[in-house]
């Protein structure tokens, strides 16, 4: 965790580390030495009394840190990272860690729970160590325990802990995090973005784009091999391609979707086998290119670049507007585009099928 996002959390925990504490100077007496051991209890005393002062004024903020039964520790239900894809595979470096250490010692962070007659508390970050110390007492180790930090925290504070510390992981993908960003947008920020990109201290835009990822359908998401597949540089033109398409041409979106199913039953196969799964780079070029051939086929005008390839191409044109298609690769300027799109428009417009009709 770099230093920025360390001070981010430690403002969010709101903790704050008490300064030394000093008994007050007093005048030294006129006649007779002072025993050291009255020196001792006075100071110690005055010190302790000037901690509790600045305890209960809120000066200086108490962690209590426990150790506890992971099964009485629940996951919180805006935890960033996807329950399902842990196990002992993907745990194994944080459980030869803790067996190597002799337990856990990095702390989670955790609040307490009412209401739940199972559960004393919920993990806000820390899941990944609450299921290692879990599989730990179930695999020969049963007195092992779970080291987490106790905090006050309402859901929204609670959500931007989790990003925080997430936001260090490499394990915890995009999708994850995203998935988790659509929810609070919501939930937390009234929908709105640009709020949501303060309080996190995120970039609009990137914080755009993570949303758009988010929103990812589950049968897109069924088609790689794991949600800790989808990144961002790699997923986001697929998501905003599904994102389009949904409105703006429905049989391209129909085509994605069944492209998806088949590559579910191909990495169905593949993990039968034993074979390693479809990459995440080519499930997104297979879902971008699905029903590109159909619509070569189906378009009403194909226009030429001047090297020979296809570089535009009207797809519909109906009461509700004209699809176009710029094709990429075409090696076509922009002003060859824009010529290419004047002689379309007029070419639908000599079939009666223009704009202006």
């Amino acid at each position: 965790m770099s230093k920025r996002q360390a001070d981010y959390l430690s403002s969010l925990l709101g903790e704050a580390a008490p300064s030394p504490i000093s008994a007050p100077d007093t005048p030294a007496p006129k006649s007779g030495p002072t025993p050291a051991s009255s020196i001792l209890t006075s100071t110690t005393l005055l010190a302790r009394e000037s901690a509790l002062a600045r305890v209960a004024t809120g000066e200086v903020s108490q962690i209590t840190q426990l150790r506890l039964d992971p099964a009485r520790v629940r996951i919180w239900d805006g935890n960033a990272r996807h329950q399902a894809s842990l196990n002992e595979a993907a745990c194994r470096d944080l459980i030869d860690a803790i067996l190597a250490e002799g337990g856990q010692k990095v702390p989670a962070i955790v609040r307490r729970v009412s209401g739940d007659p199972a559960h004393d508390y919920e993990v806000i970050a820390g899941s990944r160590r609450h299921w290692a110390i879990s599989w730990l007492r179930a695999n020969s180790y049963p007195d092992m325990l779970f080291l987490a930090q106790v905090h006050v925290l309402d859901d929204e504070a609670a959500f931007r802990i989790s990003d925080i510390e997430n936001r260090a992981r490499k394990d915890v993908s995009d999708f994850e995090r995203a998935h988790t960003y659509l929810h609070a947008l919501e939930a937390h920020y009234g929908g709105k973005q640009v709020r949501m990109a303060e309080r996190l201290r995120l970039s609009k835009g990137w914080l755009s784009k993570m949303l758009c990822v988010g929103a990812l359908p589950d049968w897109a998401v069924a088609a790689f091999a794991s949600p800790a597949d989808i990144q961002l540089t790699v997923c986001y033109p697929l998501a905003q391609k599904i994102q389009t398409l949904r409105t703006a041409d429905p049989q391209r979106f129909a085509a994605i979707r069944q492209a998806s199913q088949g590559l579910q039953a191909e990495q169905a196969a593949l993990r039968a086998d034993s074979r390693p799964p479809l990459p995440a780079a080519e499930v997104v070029k297979r879902l971008m290119n699905a029903g590109e051939a159909e619509n070569e086929a189906t378009a009403l005008l194909s226009l030429p670049a001047a090297n020979g390839r296809t570089a535009l191409s009207v797809l519909s044109s109906n009461r509700n507007g004209v699809s176009v298609r710029l094709h990429s690769g075409s090696g076509a300027s922009d002003s060859e585009l824009t010529d290419l799109f004047r002689a379309a428009l007029k070419a639908l417009d000599e079939q009666g099928r223009g704009v202006r009709r």
